[in-house]
């Protein structure tokens, strides 16, 4: 499995000007936001660590899936939540050639934790055999920061802060206060090592 980020995160969508208030940094002077390359890169780096533990995808882009098989004939889990649409399933044959799945034979189950591409019938698109699938979706909560969700927004302001707090020395273990504000965005396995969808 290969996952892609075709769109990345813009610096316009970032909420710089809100963490630089959170951190109480100074206004009203002309070099007031002299800081705000490195206010970025802390927040693109506590974005990044929170959607790595939650498997969410806080603003919305764009994203390509690239799988060898299909984990079940009839579906397929997709690894970034929410997601909003596919725009296409394609097969990529040994020789390189990509032809679109009939939209016909697949459909998204839209979920906050576990979204899924399932048959409109018995099976899935077959795959070449050596080649490959191409899911490309759409995924995130919000096409920008107003709508992320408040605790997930509030988590990324704490550990962007704690990483400028840090800014000359080790980098901090994500504290309590931010595992509690993740906590019921994480996924919670439930299968027993079944193979539970």
């Amino acid at each position: 499995m290969q996952l892609t980020e075709i769109t990345p995160l813009a610096d316009a969508a970032l909420p710089v000007a809100a963490f630089r208030a959170h951190l109480r940094l100074g206004t009203g002077f002309a070099d007031e936001t002299s800081q705000d390359v490195a206010l970025a890169a802390y927040l693109r780096a506590a974005i990044t660590v929170i959607e790595a533990r939650t498997g969410k995808a806080l603003i919305a882009r764009d994203f390509r899936l690239i799988l060898p098989a299909w984990r079940w004939v009839d579906a397929q889990a997709l690894p970034v939540a929410p997601v909003s649409s596919v725009a296409e399933v394609a097969l990529r044959g040994p020789g390189g050639g990509l032809t679109p799945a009939d939209p016909a034979r697949w459909r998204l189950v839209a979920d906050t934790h576990r979204p899924r591409l399932v048959a409109r019938g018995a099976m899935l698109p077959q795959i070449p055999v050596g080649g490959q699938a191409e899911i490309t979706f759409t995924a995130g909560f919000a096409p920008d920061w107003a709508g992320v969700p408040a605790d997930l927004a509030q988590a990324v302001m704490l550990l962007a802060a704690q990483y400028y707090e840090a800014r000359t020395g080790a980098v901090p273990p994500v504290s309590e206060a931010v595992s509690a504000l993740m906590a019921r965005w994480v996924p919670v396995r439930v299968t027993a090592g079944g193979a539970g969808r």
